[in-house]
């Protein structure tokens, strides 16, 4: 039987998996990726990346320029059909338009930044791509079917298409999905809410484009989206969850399901591309269990309305990739992947907590219908507007940096996007992150700060600039773009933060691993 050896082994090839793997690669930790799937999956999932997922693309390098326009309002003869009162859509908001973000299918204010709408799979594209310049080695077609670890190691019982296998690793993520595998054998609790829906998202093609208003619809049984040219399509219907999730997507079912919720005798000719969801919500206990991690859906389930998985699931990869790299290298202890846990698990509690609301206001029926025309007449205020915005965007994410005394109002949340002066030039913030690395911005061209960081010179870069706009005279910006110190906290402070986050000054305790894989 083969066997490979990896300092980090990531199980699932997804966008997930793939943005943690070039994490690791970045810090030059040796890594592998092991992807069930021999290819791409091109069935319906994610069609755009929304608020922070688009800053964390940013500073990386990836995908940038690839924008869509937003959809465009209604047509006058739509707009005539509205105010008649053919099929009404439930009520919105008057800042609204088609595009915009929304939740529990009330539309809010359009965000400042632009959606990136692409597939989920350009960007699955995009990162297998990166990876491969990276060095990376990702096994398209390598299934995990048991692991074991113990103090030191982890230790994979792989089937490849040339036969089983065994992998040895120091770290194992698992980023396999809400259904892992990973997260099943290692015993780690998923509680949480069944789900009471069952949808269809589907392209599709139909007998009669005009047997419904495009738009979004609540019904008397549940939820109908339907977007013309090539023809798009969401059910939502409250009458619990598929009893086979697993079962094959038959168009009967689907087609049904249509007719149901517009009432009428639409016909599906074809069925292009179709997935099944529901709305179960599930969270791990723990995001860590010795030297495994759980990054992404195999640590979080719920509703994808609004799309936070992606996004939820790339702010995991971010977090928690710096960090294991920093362990990797050993430049700091295993402590501080336990922040892994502190940070992220009530980011993803929340999430769940918003999916759950979100499901509830969907629901038919007249009690729900006065519930919307409340929360209506409260979005209609642009404070509350833009803080649900912010909530389901995971702009509003504050983290916890461990010392009382750093009291700033930038310590703890996400660093702005500061176009900075330097000797070369005119560049931000987001393009200095691009290595991964963490920053130190010196803002005020502060000698003795310089010399106080020197000694970090191997993991942290320090970069002197000016900004028309300083928020502070120096910031100290984690590699995941959450700022970790600023003024006007003392230097004694940032010592201790630069310690707590990358490790004491010095050679690492153990290397890392030279790591080439063998077999």
């Amino acid at each position: 039987m083969a066997h490979v050896e990896a300092q980090v082994a990531v199980v699932g090839g997804g966008p997930v998996g793939l943005i943690l793997a070039c994490e690791l690669a970045l810090h030059g930790v040796p890594v592998v990726v092991l992807e069930r799937l021999p290819e791409i999956e091109w069935r319906p999932k994610a069609e755009g990346i929304t608020g922070r997922a688009i800053d964390i693309m940013d500073r990386r390098g990836l995908m940038i320029g690839v924008t869509e326009a937003p959809a465009t309002p209604p047509t006058a003869e739509q707009q005539e059909r509205i105010a008649a009162g053919e099929q009404r859509p439930d009520s919105l908001l008057p800042k609204a338009f088609p595009g915009a973000r929304h939740f529990a299918s009330m539309f809010l204010l359009r965000p400042e930044s632009p959606d990136l709408l692409v597939p989920q799979q350009l960007l699955e594209e995009d990162l297998a791509r990166r990876a491969v310049e990276l060095g990376i080695e990702v096994r398209r077609g390598h299934t995990v079917i048991g692991f074991t670890q113990d103090d030191d190691r982890v230790r994979l019982d792989v089937d490849g298409p040339d036969g089983p296998y065994q992998m040895e690793a120091e770290w194992l993520a698992g980023c396999d999905g809400g259904r892992s595998l990973i997260r099943k054998l290692s015993g780690i609790a998923f509680p949480g809410t069944d789900g009471i829906t069952t949808g269809y998202r589907a392209f599709a093609e139909i007998d009669d484009p005009g047997f419904h208003l495009p738009g979004w619809f609540r019904k008397d049984g549940g939820l109908l989206v339907y977007e013309e040219g090539p023809p798009r399509f969401i059910t939502l219907e409250f009458d619990g969850a598929p009893a086979n999730r697993d079962a094959a997507i038959t168009l009967e079912e689907f087609q049904e399901a249509l007719r149901r919720l517009s009432g009428t005798k639409v016909t599906v000719t074809e069925v292009k591309k179709i997935t099944r969801f529901t709305d179960n919500a599930r969270q791990a206990e723990t995001y860590r269990s010795g030297r495994l991690l759980l990054v992404g859906d195999a640590a979080h389930v719920h509703s994808h309305w609004s799309g936070p998985g992606l996004r939820l699931g790339m702010g995991d990869a971010l977090n928690v990739g710096w960090k294991l790299a920093a362990v990797a290298r050993g430049w700091c202890s295993e402590d501080l992947l336990d922040t892994y846990t502190s940070e992220r698990h009530p980011i993803g509690e929340q999430t769940l907590e918003v999916q759950r609301a979100s499901i509830a206001l969907m629901r038919p029926g007249q009690h729900v219908d006065a519930l919307r025309r409340l929360l209506t007449e409260l979005l209609l205020r642009d404070e509350a507007n833009r803080q649900l915005t912010a909530l389901i965007d995971d702009l509003h994410i504050s983290y916890d940096m461990g010392d009382p005394s750093l009291t700033g109002p930038l310590v703890g949340r996400y660093s702005p996007d500061l176009r900075l002066r330097c000797a070369g030039g005119t560049v931000r913030v987001a393009e200095l992150q691009r290595t991964g690395r963490p920053l130190l911005l010196d803002l005020a061209a502060d000698p003795e700060l310089r010399a106080l960081a020197e000694p970090w010179a191997d993991r942290v870069d320090v970069v002197t600039a000016e900004c028309a706009e300083a928020p502070a005279d120096a910031l100290l910006i984690r590699p995941d773009g959450f700022v970790a110190w600023s003024t006007p906290a003392d230097q004694a402070s940032l010592l201790a933060a630069l310690t707590r986050w990358f490790g004491p000054p010095g050679p690492p305790d153990h290397p890392s691993a030279s790591g080439g894989r063998n077999e």
